[in-house]
């Protein structure tokens, strides 16, 4: 009897290990796997950031959602849309920006985002954090362009 019961234990314990290896592959796999944690290449941050952000539908109170107040001018028709976003690439990573401000900063490998403000930026190296890269964001003719420098 005493054998049946340790035997039944072993079975139960190894039941158990395979359903916790399972599942966490499964969680581990979905993440890995999933479209939405693939990079993007620098053409498709082009297009994410040219193309028009939705515009949610305002109504006043009381009024069904789809009526729209006389006006109202349509998406399409606005003159002055704001500026796409230019990628520029640096020995401590890529940075995206448009002449109002720094839109994100991507690491490279072995370095870190340190500081990200409007106009200015920071890389840290993950092996030596007293070795980095200043990011300066300047606007000129409506093109941004950013200088580079070590930090101090």
């Amino acid at each position: 009897m005493r054998s049946l019961v340790i035997v039944g234990g072993w079975l139960v314990a190894v039941a158990l290990a395979v359903l916790v290896g399972v599942v966490g592959i499964n969680l581990v796999g979905s993440g890995l796997t999933d479209p939405q944690a693939a990079p993007m290449s620098e053409e498709q941050v082009e297009r994410e950031l040219a193309a028009p952000a939705p515009v949610p539908p305002s109504s006043p109170a009381g009024s069904p959602p789809s009526a729209a107040p006389a006006s109202a001018t349509p998406a399409s028709s606005v003159a002055s849309a704001p500026p796409a976003g230019r990628s520029f690439t640096t020995a401590a990573g890529l940075v995206v920006a448009d002449c109002t401000r720094i839109l994100s900063m991507a690491p490279a490998q072995g370095w870190a985002v340190a500081e990200q403000d409007d106009d200015e930026g920071e890389f840290r190296s993950v092996d030596n954090p007293a070795a980095g890269l200043e990011v300066d964001l300047t606007c000129s003719g409506g093109q941004p362009s950013i200088s580079v420098s070590p930090a101090d």
